[in-house]
């Protein structure tokens, strides 16, 4: 028995190839959280529509989130502050001292969740372990 609903029409799959995966777990949470807010608001998502093909819907982002909460890696809190600045759309910025905690917070469950994202291919380059949020300094008494 074919797929195909009538013979010589086979199903049209989209090619992986032509996909855009994130570049961090940063992205693809900011992404995933204004589909669902479209979503929230009356918006129809399909596949394929955006400008940028992706390769995943914002559902996939979601249960990676859900096995790591099943699996304790993350847990309310760190939920909650995905959720409030996912909204927003930006990262808390550690040199307010009232989002420093929140920083900490987003930073563990970005980490986390960006290994699932790989694996699955939604994001790819190089590791985003928040090294562009460290500051180098020089050490006191070194050699220039």
């Amino acid at each position: 028995m074919s797929l195909a609903p009538r013979p010589g029409h086979a199903p049209a799959f989209s090619s992986l190839a032509r996909t855009e995966p994130f570049a961090s777990a940063e992205e693809a949470w900011f992404w995933t959280m204004a589909a669902l807010t479209a979503r929230r608001d009356g918006a129809r998502i399909s596949a394929g529509k955006g400008l940028a093909q992706r390769p995943c819907e914002p559902d996939d982002v979601i249960k990676c989130l859900d096995r790591l909460y099943r699996q304790r890696r993350i847990d309310l809190t760190h939920a909650r502050i995905m959720r409030i600045w996912g909204e927003r759309g930006v990262a808390p910025c550690p040199r307010h001292a009232q989002e420093r905690g929140d920083h900490r917070l987003w930073r563990e469950a970005m980490n986390r969740l960006e290994w699932p994202l790989r694996v699955k291919g939604i994001v790819v380059g190089a590791p985003g372990y928040g090294v562009h949020d460290a500051e180098i300094i020089s050490f006191p008494g070194a050699p220039a």
